[in-house]
């Protein structure tokens, strides 16, 4: 996933193909904020709420978002932060982070958020200035070289960002009559000197990534995800189950008790993402610190100093189930439909649904000073951040502007203009309105609202819920 994503060469999401956009109805895939501003918007007030919530902190505050987009998401997110009327947000605010791989991805947010303002390099990346309120903003190509410091209050966004984040996929063996007498590295077959007592025992089995034989057509098995369309050109590979254990087959799974319990089905498939472990670990101590154990392992990513108060949030909004261990979901996306995630390397966009439960597991592990809320379905949370009543403000803004439309006009030309500002008004209310629906149906196959999940780090706080996740700014 990773090479087929970011790779320098060839990558998805690094490599500019002209006249190729990955995002939008002319792309491969429509995320929220490019189906309505009212998604963004709702998330620029959540920030605000959480602020408030916290004290309503002077200075110090950081906003930081991972895995950007086409900067859409920030760009309404510092909208509704320069328009609300709270100046002290505003002068609170003093830092945007954006943590980005791809250089093309890089400019379309420069230009958005920053216009024509230059683009400095620095240390640790790219620097420029927003349009909003003359805010620094600063892109970083890994989350490791945004600063961490521990007086500082940092909001954390990711929105379908885990999902694009590289996956390792296992399959439980019963135990084999013979004991293998090899192990299986990257850098080959080590000879086993003593029989494994654990050979008699069920054992998790890594699905890898191998050629297929000239021969080979696509078909659709729990372990080679397929797409829909029987026209798709024939994978060049396919997931095969290792003949052997392997160090991440023999590490990965026994990290929670959730895939131990797994093991002596035969035949569960089991997903497992590393590195989004490690990013929600590292949202965990940049919100409320290191845990004081020194039998913890340090951050892989960045220093964790001890935060004398913990502040800060993190708003995870991606899909997969709630509560269950993913399988068997790696899939590839073209031009709005699935297809297989083995054939055209670097053409499609890869994902796997988020293990939501895990992302808890390893937010919690790593810091004792933050609460984790959620997941909650997309379709619950917008609603309760009041998805519809900004609707029916901008339908009425609409209305507002349908009112001075050709006040200098003929009487003719201004009847004229009446009637198609009447059907331009009804188009966009219906553009409005179908948008929202989109957003939180929970409908199967007709929205989002069921499939997203919204998740929320938030300082320990006695279990006092956010805004979204069923609290109030007043408690």
């Amino acid at each position: 996933m990773r090479q087929c994503l970011t790779s320098p060469e060839g990558g998805y999401y690094t490599t500019n193909r002209e006249g190729r956009d990955q995002f939008g109805q002319k792309g491969d895939f429509v995320t929220s904020p490019e189906i309505s501003q009212v998604f963004g918007e709702l998330l620029g007030v959540w920030l605000v709420a959480e602020w408030m919530l916290q004290g309503r902190k002077k200075h110090g505050v950081d906003i930081i978002e991972v895995g950007p987009g086409r900067g859409t998401l920030m760009d309404d997110i510092l909208r509704v932060r320069h328009e609300i009327n709270f100046k002290s947000i505003s002068s609170a605010v003093e830092n945007v982070y954006l943590v980005e791989a791809s250089p093309s991805l890089r400019a379309a947010q420069k230009q958005l958020l920053c216009g024509e303002a230059a683009l400095e390099k620095i240390s640790t990346g790219y620097r420029s200035i927003s349009k909003y309120s003359k805010l620094p903003v600063t892109w970083c190509e890994d989350i490791r070289f945004v600063p961490n410091d521990p007086d500082r209050t940092p909001f954390i966004f990711a929105h379908e960002f885990f999902d694009a984040l590289p996956i390792h996929a296992f399959q439980s063996v019963p135990p084999s009559p013979t004991a293998p007498q090899t192990l299986s590295t990257s850098t080959g077959q080590i000879s086993l000197n003593r029989p494994n007592p654990e050979a008699k025992k069920p054992q998790w089995r890594e699905l890898l990534v191998t050629p297929t034989a000239p021969s080979s057509l696509i078909t659709s098995t729990a372990s080679s995800p397929t797409s829909t369309n029987s026209q798709q050109p024939k994978a060049d590979f396919q997931l095969s189950l290792a003949k052997a254990s392997n160090p991440a087959s023999l590490l990965l799974p026994t990290q929670s008790q959730r895939y131990k319990d797994l093991l002596p089905t035969a035949g569960s498939v089991i997903e497992i993402s590393p590195e989004s472990h490690s990013y929600a670990a590292e949202f965990a101590r940049r919100i409320g610190g290191s845990r004081k154990s020194k039998s913890l392992t340090p951050s892989p990513t960045s220093p964790a100093p001890h935060k004398s108060e913990p502040s800060g949030a993190a708003l995870i909004l991606d899909y997969g189930p709630a509560t269950t261990i993913p399988t068997s979901t790696l899939r590839g996306i073209r031009a709005h439909q699935l297809v297989s995630p083995f054939s055209t390397p670097g053409e499609a966009d890869l994902s796997a649904d988020v293990d939501f439960m895990a992302l808890v597991e390893a937010a919690l592990g790593a810091s004792e000073n933050v609460e984790v809320h959620g997941p909650v379905e997309q379709g619950v949370f917008l609603e309760q951040m009041g998805i519809r009543e900004r609707a029916e403000m901008l339908i009425r803004g609409l209305a507002k502007n349908n009112n001075t439309t050709g006040t200098t006009a003929q009487a003719e030309d201004k009847d004229n203009a009446e009637d198609d500002a009447k059907i331009d008004k009804g188009i966009r209310e219906k553009a409005i309105r179908e948008a929202v629906e989109r957003l939180v149906s929970r409908l199967p196959g007709h929205g989002m609202g069921t499939l997203y999940k919204a998740l929320a780090m938030v300082p320990e706080r006695g279990g006092r819920k956010p805004v979204g996740f069923g609290g109030g700014i007043a408690g």
